[in-house]
């Protein structure tokens, strides 16, 4: 009975109180604050970074990506603020705080989204929605069980909050909204899915899916998430598996391009070369032909976007592979391609990817200043 009428109360109005007792019981929600501009339309060009925790507690490392940033096509940083280690900032709802963990915090957090807007930088914050270790060990009884009962763990050892649980949607929707009350543009959720049914680990327990499949319960996520997350001035957007532009049904994992692409205001699929198996696209070794790959993939969101009647060409921004794994090593010239890729798919677009939030090798593949590259979709040939 409690999960029904929490259903029905979080589809009714942003920010109620949860009534888990450990995430819920009435807390004071701040008060908001001006946030940043978060209109987006075919115009509009956001090219990023991915910054970590760990440079983003860094006021020195954050001063090399500003700098960055200042000197190139890049106008756009997604900082972690809460991943697998819990909160990266000091949250002023203490239902929130109570599942910060022990991964420090980043200093003047205020200053830095001060400094991000005079220097034209958008700040979009990065969440981590249901592989949040942190929550699973201070809430068990929210997350994914194994047929005994106990926690069900993924290969690193990790435990998973239940994405069927509302309670959950309820946490990650209270960190939202905190984001934008901070100023962020755009709140981007990550890790919205379930995580991978390996033979050779425990199955999966949920605790109640209320018959839903697990695609709809992603959908249903974003339903409730992104009316919150935009009524406060940021736009709602997810990241994805490269392999939902070109996979026509769900992954294992719950996502399908058709339930979450009307949900969201930008869809990023994570469409790195190196992690295509062989023979996919027709080719031997996908991560020896970046720009075959993120064409082919792009192009192919190009299309279904089209047939569900979203022809925007702001609502699709492809993760680009800035690091290297296996062969050939990449460098400015692979960004280059898979950039060009990204253009000639019809979009302007893109957000690079590196684990350690480290570009410097990049810098040459990067323009000085942002200017629009995109093609009419559909024309590749003519391009070439």
């Amino acid at each position: 009975m409690r999960k029904t009428l929490w259903f029905v109360a979080v589809s009714a109005v942003c920010g109620a109180a949860p009534l888990c007792p450990t995430l819920g019981a009435q807390a004071p929600v701040a008060p908001v604050a001006a946030v940043h501009p978060a209109l987006l339309d075919d115009t509009t060009i956001v090219r990023g970074l991915y910054v970590n925790r760990w440079a983003s507690q860094s006021p020195r490392r954050m001063r090399q990506l500003i700098a960055i940033a200042d000197s190139t096509e890049i106008n756009a940083l997604v900082i972690d603020m809460k991943d697998e280690f819990g909160l990266n900032y000091e949250s002023a709802d203490p239902l929130v705080e109570r599942n910060a963990g022990r991964g420090g915090r980043i200093p003047h957090l205020a200053e830095l989204m001060d400094t991000l807007k005079a220097h034209g930088i958008r700040p979009i914050a990065r969440l981590v929605v249901f592989k949040d270790s942190v929550a699973a060990r201070l809430n068990p009884d929210h997350v994914i069980h194994q047929p005994n009962g106990q926690p069900w763990r993924d290969k690193k050892g990790l435990t998973w909050v239940d994405p069927y649980d509302t309670t959950i949607w309820d946490y990650d929707i209270r960190v939202a909204e905190e984001m934008a009350r901070l100023g962020f543009a755009e709140v981007q959720f990550d890790y919205i899915r379930f995580p991978e049914p390996y033979p050779s680990l425990p199955p999966q327990v949920f605790r109640d899916g209320r018959g839903m499949t697990k695609p709809q319960a992603l959908a249903h996520f974003l339903e409730q998430a992104c009316p919150c997350v935009r009524k406060l001035g940021a736009l709602c957007t997810a990241d994805i598996f490269g392999l939902v532009t070109t996979v026509p049904g769900a992954l294992e994992v719950g996502q399908q391009w058709e339930p979450l692409a009307p949900r969201t205001d930008v869809l990023l699929p994570m469409v790195y070369p190196s992690l295509y198996p062989h023979g996919a696209f027709g080719l031997a070794v996908p991560n020896a032909n970046p720009y075959q790959v993120i064409y082919d993939a792009t192009s192919r969101a190009h299309e279904r976007d089209l047939k569900l009647q979203i022809v925007s060409t702001a609502h699709v921004r492809p993760w680009l592979q800035a690091f290297t794994l296996g062969k050939p090593r990449y460098g400015a010239h692979e960004l280059e391609e898979q950039k060009r890729a990204v253009y000639d798919a019809g979009y302007d677009s893109w957000t690079l990817w590196n684990p350690g939030s480290l570009y410097e090798t990049y810098l040459p593949g990067m323009e000085k200043t942002t200017v629009s590259r995109k093609k009419p979709f559909g024309n590749r040939e003519a391009l070439r």
